[in-house]
């Protein structure tokens, strides 16, 4: 099947070279493309306007385009970052040569920037936006699209879930403004709201779309530039634009293959084979020490693998006569470094994008689809290999007993309370999904032929994700007894649908006379999400039923809305923006909510004091205030707000005759529940020196969230719940943002680029109560393994966000912990569970991004760092194995943690702040050296090759195998790999 694949991008790429070879080569034009320097500027598309002939300027600037007929003709120059030019020509002066001299587009000032239901110049922005285009994206093999702008913009933290294939990532805008609620911002693709949910059999939903098909994103983040979306922008918003063809544009083939090595950096710490049978013999009974091996067992390396992976992505573009189009397909496959963990996606796109009626009404059509299969390594299998007896072996030899593998056996038979065989979990375990997932839209433009000022925008658009997986377990396989059944299969599926429909119109009129500009917008939305759950049952493997089918479910969400926005700006330095949105949503009683922002902007370069200052290029203030909600509550809350019955647990059914019938039970709920909401408070300078090579922006925000969601125990007698989902309490963010870009020295030969941002923000939980004064211990979150119901982190008024709640450690004159002895923090003579205290968080308090890249003639090379600094750990993995009290199990052993030969720690300490550890770092995302060989094969063919490093080191004092973990507990952790990759580039 691959071969075939393969095959055929062969065969298509053979074709369109023997096109182009074979292009009938009749008049001609040519020239050179030039900065303001008369630099070359190689890559420029220079093209005969209004027809679809076409060149690309070569490394030395230079072009030629065959195939035109003599007459007057307007030839168009255009590259991104310089303001595009036209010259007129007669063809028919076949000597004469053309130079474009093109000047830059002061670092973006002029670039459109895509916000909510429209777009505006980067220099005419109110709030805080940031664009990052495709030249700007991170290098190296991407699986997942959030990968590509991590990094790179202020104020947005991106923490990747760990190493998996596709895996995805947790992005936080300006640091959560929920606690129970989703904290993830609103991801619009092509005009499309995207449901934040995970479908059955996909670890993130953003790894369906093919990364290499992404021309920008745009990240709004403050709620002048959200509360567009009102409901829906409390956690900011990403507006992800596609690839398009562009009018002009002769057919443009391109072709990348990116191959790659991906192996473990590090392990956790654990005892080795020697290390371990002297604590046994030393701390053990004969009976324990009786039970040790003879073997040298290293079980993290036999669950880890260097893994390869491939990303190939063949793209067509360009215009067919007034018809820009642009064709993709994408294929992915690739290995993760727990072993059998795999991802396979089949991708493919096409954006056409004509122009009709004199560009009257322009017709934008996005169609994107992916097929992903997935197998899912057991990711238990990580803490099995931290635990599992480094004295035993692989196999045991009997290829009867567990397929071969040794497992821990007690009078001939599986000891069901012993670690099983790490190797044997992954090996033995078949869990497989193949999800499929469409999303497409189709927008109208029309500019009115009687009132050119007036356009009418309608945008009819679709998200449709398909889900179904398998989990199948052998009756040989160890995992199998510990269920007590003879093998385990179990089936899965799940279906999202998504539709909608907006329409809007916009005025724009220059109102010369006051020098004023006034941009009028306003709207109507409706969107719909329907979300189908089957149940099905457990079955052996002689395929009787071992678990009843659970209950069918489906979820309905409608989403009506009213906006509108209104941009004035006077003398073209005075700019005032004025945004309402009015939501009703189907998930609250009280359907509807306001959402308004406003914000000013003063371009103070403008102003005779400041104009003909030379150094100074562009400074602006701005300043905002919005309010915008957060109405996804959250999966399986959707009708939290209305009164209902559910269906009982299958074994509770009641038997009328021969049939089973399932129960229905009353369900608590709220009627008076409704959106979190954010009120936003935004200050901020924009700044640029020496002719725009200096640029960059300072802002401070203030965020606090009222009515938090948030699940509460409910009073005995008043509702049909043990615990009910309500509004209860605030939370606030503060935090500045600055960023500078530079670019140091520029000369004929040589270009150094550098960006640098840096975020503060800190957060503290306000209330808890409805009650003026707050004195409760708070909410427990983060469960730790070691035990059912085991809780790390608390939420309480006055603290931040998911404090660890742990006693303080005493320690002996040698720097060693005391086992068992802590402070008595409240003084009362006693240390109980009153005396835990909440120490530090999983939250970074500062976060920067240094990116840097240096261009030398045909060479490139470039790289990117990240540090977290302020956030906090707990080691699960070495207090779970960290004490004497871990292998002194009952006729089986278990490793250590090498903590224990620090602490000799004889019983577990789950709450001793020792193991909340500093998780600061440095790292370094990736280093890329990339070289340009020009045009090859006759100068048709463009060629382009990168060696790249992804997770190239990282810094930290954190003990533990990885210091980022973004739910601040080390467990069960997928590590990040080193991934080596080679990649090349053809474009013809």
């Amino acid at each position: 099947m691959k071969k075939t694949r393969f095959a055929r991008y062969a065969f298509l790429l053979c074709f369109v070279l023997i096109s182009l070879f074979t292009y009938a080569q009749s008049g001609s034009i040519s020239g050179k493309v030039t900065d303001d320097a008369g630099q070359p500027i190689p890559g420029a598309t220079v093209f005969i306007k209004g027809t679809s002939k076409n060149a690309t300027a070569d490394a030395e600037g230079k072009f030629t385009i065959t195939g035109i007929t003599p007459g007057n003709i307007v030839v168009v120059a255009r590259i991104m970052g310089y303001e595009t030019f036209e010259m007129p020509v007669n063809a028919g002066n076949s000597t004469e040569s053309i130079t474009f001299q093109l000047k830059a587009d002061t670092k973006g000032l002029n670039e459109i920037v895509v916000v909510g239901y429209g777009t505006q110049k980067k220099s005419d922005l109110t709030g805080a936006i940031a664009v990052v285009s495709s030249k700007d994206f991170n290098k190296g093999p991407i699986s997942s699209a959030d990968q590509l702008i991590t990094g790179k913009v202020p104020g947005v933290q991106i923490t990747s879930n760990g190493g998996a294939p596709g895996a995805g990532s947790t992005i936080r805008v300006r640091g959560g403004a929920s606690l129970n609620a989703t904290n993830d911002p609103l991801i619009i693709i092509d005009g499309v709201p995207v449901d934040n949910n995970n479908i059955s059999g996909a670890s993130n939903a953003l790894a369906l779309i093919n990364p290499n098909d992404i021309e920008s994103f745009n990240v709004l983040k403050d709620a002048s530039a959200t509360a567009i979306y009102g409901s829906r922008a409390s956690n900011g918003v990403i507006i992800i634009t596609t690839k398009k063809g562009r009018l002009g544009d002769q057919l443009h083939v391109s072709f990348s293959s990116t191959n790659a090595i991906s192996k473990v950096t590090s392990f956790s710490p654990v005892l080795n084979a020697s290390q371990f049978s002297d604590v046994v013999k030393q701390n053990g009974t004969a009976a324990q020490i009786a039970l040790l091996g003879t073997d040298n067992t290293d079980w993290q390396k036999q669950i880890y693998q260097s893994a390869f992976s491939t990303d190939n992505n063949l793209a067509l573009s360009g215009s067919w006569k007034k018809l820009p189009y642009r064709i993709s397909v994408g294929y992915l496959n690739q290995d993760g470094i727990l072993k059998t963990s795999n991802l396979e996606r089949n991708s493919a796109s096409i954006n056409l994008s004509p122009s009709l009626f004199d560009d009257h009404l322009k017709i934008n059509m996005n169609v994107k689809g992916s097929i992903a299969d997935y197998r899912f390594a057991d990711q238990g299998a990580i803490n099995a290999a931290i635990a599992y007896d480094p004295t035993k072996p692989l196999r045991s030899g009997n290829s009867n007993d567990f397929g071969g593998y040794y497992e821990w056996l007690y009078n001939g038979k599986l000891y069901d309370l012993a670690t099983k065989n790490p190797a044997a979990m992954l090996e033995q375990k078949m869990d497989k999904s193949q999800v499929k997932r469409s999303i497409g839209n189709i927008q109208f433009d029309y500019k009115f032929h009687f009132l050119p000022e007036l356009r009418a925008n309608l945008n009819l658009g679709y998200d449709y994700q398909k889900g179904d997986g398998n989990t199948n377990i052998p009756k040989y396989a160890a995992l199998s007894y510990y269920n007590g059944t003879g093998g385990s299969y179990k089936h899965y599926s799940q279906e999202m649908k998504n539709k909608l429909f907006d329409f809007y119109l916009n005025y724009v009129k220059e109102l010369k006379g006051i020098k004023s500009r006034i941009d009028v917008m306003g709207g109507y939305s409706y969107q719909d999400f329907i979300t189908a759950t089957p149940g099905y049952p457990t079955l052996d493997e002689s395929g009787d039923t071992t678990t009843a089918a659970g209950n069918y479910s489906e979820a309905q969400h409608t989403l009506v809305s009213f906006f509108g926005r209104l941009n004035y700006t006077f003398n073209d330095k005075y700019l005032l923006t004025f945004t309402m949105r009015r939501d009703g949503t189907s998930r609250f009683r009280q359907h509807w909510g306001n959402f308004p922002s406003v914000a000013f902007a003063w371009k103070l370069k403008d102003e005779p004091f400041l104009k003909n200052t030379k150094t100074l290029s562009d400074l602006k203030l701005r300043l905002g205030y919005g309010v915008t909600g957060q109405e996804n509550i959250g999966v399986g809350k959707e009708y939290a707000a209305l009164s209902r019955y559910t269906y009982g647990d299958a074994n509770s059914s009641y038997q009328l005759g021969d049939v089973f019938y399932k129960t229905l039970r009353a369900a608590g709920y709220d009627q008076n529940i409704k959106w979190e909401q954010t009120a936003t408070y935004n200050v901020a300078v924009d700044y640029g020196f020496l002719d725009n090579k200096i640029t960059g922006s300072v802002d401070f925000y203030y965020k606090k969230t009222t009515d938090l969601l948030a699940d509460v125990t409910a009073p005995t007698g008043t509702n049909l719940t043990n615990t009910l989902y309500t509004n209860i309490g605030s939370l606030e963010n503060r935090g500045v943002e600055f960023i500078i870009n530079a670019t140091p020295v520029e000369t004929k030969d040589f270009r150094w680029d550098a960006g640098f941002n840096i975020t503060y923000n800190k957060n503290k939980i306000l209330s808890l109560s409805k009650a003026q004064t707050d004195t409760s211990v708070g909410i427990a979150t983060g469960g730790i393994s070691g035990g059912t119901g085991n809780t790390i982190q608390i939420n309480t008024a006055g603290n931040q966000i998911n404090s660890f709640y742990v006693y303080k450690q005493i320690y002996d004159k040698a720097g060693n912990p005391i086992e068992g002895v802590y402070e008595d923090t409240n003084g009362d003579g006693v240390v109980d569970a009153d005396d835990k205290y909440r120490y530090k968080s999983s939250n970074p308090v500062v976060y920067l991004n240094f990116n840097s890249s240096f261009n030398y003639k045909k060479w490139t090379l470039g790289f990117s760092m990240r540090s977290n600094i302020g956030n906090y750990i707990y080691n699960n993995q070495a207090s779970n194995n960290g004490s004497y009290k871990t292998f002194q199990n009952s006729n089986y052993l278990a490793n250590l943690s090498t903590s224990v030969l620090k602490t000799k720690f004889r019983n577990t300490q789950y709450w001793s702040d020792y193991y909340v550890e500093n998780g600061s770092f440095l790292r370094m995302d990736y280093l890329n050296l990339g070289y340009d060989f020009g045009r090859v094969i006759s100068k048709k063919v463009g060629l382009r090759a990168n060696f790249n490093v992804q997770n190239v080191f990282v810094i930290t004092k954190y003990s533990g195998q990885d210091p980022e973990v973004f739910s601040g507990i080390d467990d069960k952790f997928y590590p990040r790999p080193r991934v080596y990759s080679l990649g090349v580039n053809l474009d013809f």
